[in-house]
């Protein structure tokens, strides 16, 4: 039994704190448990209207004693009532109030002593500070919101961080024809947290998709192995908040791009969740993978078939620009379609078969057989003559593949159309925009668990090199690392400088040596271009009166397309890699790429990709054209250094240059742990 089964389904429940008031909150939970099948005992230490005066009395009127305890009490009552709770046999507790350490002064005080009774009596605690859960199908509805009553069961689970959302995302799945199976909302999070609730739904056998939404993550590792678990066997589609939230920037540019916000989508995506932008998308998305998911893919293509050319355009306009593709269908697909619709209509895809008629099963079992195609997006306004479900279902296809219909007309109607799609086990939702988001869902799911399926190489060993890190030293690890460097001299003195510049021919670039400076150019400690003795003294004259007493002289790389490449170790989800634009560009636009580290090829291949600015490294205006493999292997060698040594706190490319002749690392940091932490 999973240690949340007392929670989700309770042989027993107590209300602790239970009201004949009707404006308090034990009132409102006792009412709403009231229907729940199974014993559900009141306490009231007043003993209003019959109620038990006593935990002890009330669990003894419980065969076998209670599962869970849902107490309403006050702050400074909570810890003793979860411990009496805990003696009389109950093994789970929900807390809706607050006033706990969110409230400061004595709160600080009551989430301590909460946090002492749930650790000495192993009790499992959700809450405090959330408004509750429910299990529709078991008619368990601890909420004190009253329209829960009303929720159907269904096959999509919510897991908030705000009771709020919780109840808000319910109610859109309702409306939507998807109904719930389990809604939680997690609230402070004292005990059970998102990732409890996640290892719990990997069994339950009512969820065929989940919805999580997240403000914060204490412990990034056991989150990414949940979503991780959950996701090889049903979807997961994640809506993280925080966009506009400014994380402190670290010294480096890497620390500066990975923000948590973006790190915390980045890593759920890599973990195999599809990352949404807000909830009306998340319902849509679940929605659709609700259905069915793809096969594992790196590219699904899609079947667009619209009954009004208009709202085909604005679907197939949005999934272009999620970056979804929709293939032209083969010419033996088009001929047989050619025969079912009149000529003039669109038929390779998006097909648009004008109003829906006869011979329009036959149309969509074309568009399916395609070799192309691996999912279908069926649209079309409701009419008195088209059941888009139902046409579908009869096609004969649509156990073969999976579906997503997408209608618009009056409520009636679109009852109407949800009913059939629910009789004919087909997933449907309404609206051009919500099809696209549905589909895009199913198409990002598909390909994250084909880029899950390739497991990180693992083994490395660091190569026998240690700081301090200064420019030199950090380039002598990035060639042990494979990783191309310019030629260089380390120099001692201005002779040894000069006869540097006669060794490597001009033009160089002279630097300040010296590991404790990370950003030379701030203060004057980098001169480039330098192509005679004269230049050398010059530049010299100026590294010196910057504090240099070491110089770098390092021979000039050709132009090419700037990158910063780096890995680092993030306080919450631990090492990650990020990749974007050289300089302060990818700061200025946010075109980063981030993952998790270790990496596997496939992942690292997919970096690239997450650019906005990509065109850019592939030959652009006659530029230079980049091989994916190479950065790739790149990327995967500095995630296992990072991995492999834990004195590393982070190691920095800045910029990586994209040249005709490959990549070449023009600056380079490696920051020791005990440095990051000053």
């Amino acid at each position: 039994m999973h240690s949340l089964t007392p929670l989700f389904a309770p042989r027993g429940i107590i209300v602790v704190g239970a009201s004949s008031s009707p404006e308090k909150l034990g009132a409102v939970m006792a009412q709403s448990l009231a229907n729940y099948p199974a014993p559900v005992e009141l306490v009231n230490s007043r003993g209003e209207n019959g109620m038990h005066t006593t935990i002890a009395d009330a669990a003894a009127a419980i065969p076998g004693g209670p599962d869970l305890a849902v107490l309403c009490v006050p702050a400074a009552a909570t810890a003793q009532a979860l411990r009496d709770s805990a003696a009389n046999g109950a093994a789970a507790a929900l807390v809706c109030a607050g006033g706990f350490a969110e409230a400061g002064g004595p709160g600080v005080e009551f989430a301590r002593q909460v946090e002492s009774a749930v650790r000495e009596t192993g009790i499992r605690l959700l809450g405090p500070n959330t408004s509750g859960f429910f299990v529709p199908r078991r008619n368990l509805r601890a909420s004190f919101v009253p329209g829960v009553a009303e929720l159907e069961p269904g096959s999509v689970a919510v897991v908030a961080a705000s009771g709020g959302v919780n109840h808000v995302l319910a109610f859109h799945l309702q409306r939507a024809g998807a109904g719930v199976s389990l809604a939680v909302g997690i609230g402070a999070g004292t005990d059970i947290s998102a990732p409890d609730v996640l290892d719990y739904l990997i069994s339950d056998e009512q969820t065929k998709a989940v919805a999580l939404h997240l403000e914060t993550v204490a412990d990034g590792p056991a989150l990414v192995d949940a979503v991780s678990r959950l996701s090889a066997v049903k979807p997961v589609v994640a809506l993280v908040v925080g966009r506009n939230d400014v994380s402190e920037f670290a010294q480096s540019h890497t620390g500066a791009l990975a923000t948590s916000w973006r790190t915390t989508r980045a890593v759920l995506k890599q973990a195999g969740a599809v990352i949404v932008d807000d909830e009306t998308q998340l319902v849509a998305a679940v929605t659709a993978l609700a259905g069915r998911r793809l096969a594992p893919a790196a590219d699904p293509g899609v079947g667009l078939i619209t009954g009004q050319a208009g709202p085909g355009l604005l679907i197939a306009d949005a999934l272009h620009s999620a970056g979804v593709t929709l293939p032209r269908l083969a010419q033996a697909s088009q001929d047989t379609i050619g025969t079912l619709l009149p000529p003039l209509t669109f038929q390779a895809n998006p097909v648009d078969t004008g109003r829906p008629g006869p011979g329009y099963e036959k149309v969509v079992a074309a568009v399916a057989s395609d070799p192309a195609i691996d999912v279908v997006a069926v649209y079309g306004l409701t009419e008195p003559v088209a059941d888009l479900p139902l046409a579908v279902a009869n096609s004969g296809v649509a156990g073969t593949m999976p579906f997503l219909i997408g209608v618009d007309g009056p409520d009636g109607d679109l009852e109407r159309a949800k009913k059939s799609a629910q009789q004919h086990d087909l997933p449907l939702v309404s609206g051009p925009t919500s099809l696209a988001h549905g589909i895009t869902a199913l198409v990002n799911d598909a390909r994250g668990q084909f880029q899950r399926a390739e497991a990180p190489a693992g083994a490395f060993t660091w190569p026998e090199l240690e700081g301090p890190w200064d420019e030199n030293r950090a380039k002598e690890l990035l060639g042990a690392l494979g990783i191309a460097t310019p030629a260089r001299r380390r120099c001692s003195t201005r002779a040894a400088a000069q006869d540097a510049l006669s060794e490597l021919g001009g033009p160089v670039a002279v630097k300040l040596l010296d590991a404790a400076v990370l950003h030379k150019t701030e203060i004057g400690g980098v001169h480039l271009g330098v192509n005679s003795p004269a230049a050398m003294d010059r530049a010299l004259d100026g590294l010196e009166a910057a504090g240099a007493r070491e110089f770098l002289v390092e021979a000039m790389a050709p132009s090419g397309i700037d990158l910063v490449v780096g890995v680092r170790r993030d306080p919450v989800f631990g090492p990650i890699a990020v990749l974007g634009l050289g300089g302060t560009t990818a700061e200025v636009f946010a075109d980063i790429s981030i993952r998790s580290a270790p990496l596997s090829v496939r992942v690292a291949e997919g970096m690239p990709g997450d650019l906005q600015a990509r065109e850019l490294l592939y030959g652009f205006r006659s530029g230079p054209m980049l091989e994916t493999e190479e950065l790739a292997g790149l990327l995967v060698r500095l995630g296992d250094a990072l991995v492999s040594n834990d004195a590393i706190a982070e190691i920095e490319i800045n910029p990586l240059r994209l040249t005709h002749g490959g990549l070449v690392a023009l600056d380079a940091v490696v920051i020791n742990v005990e440095e990051d932490m000053k």
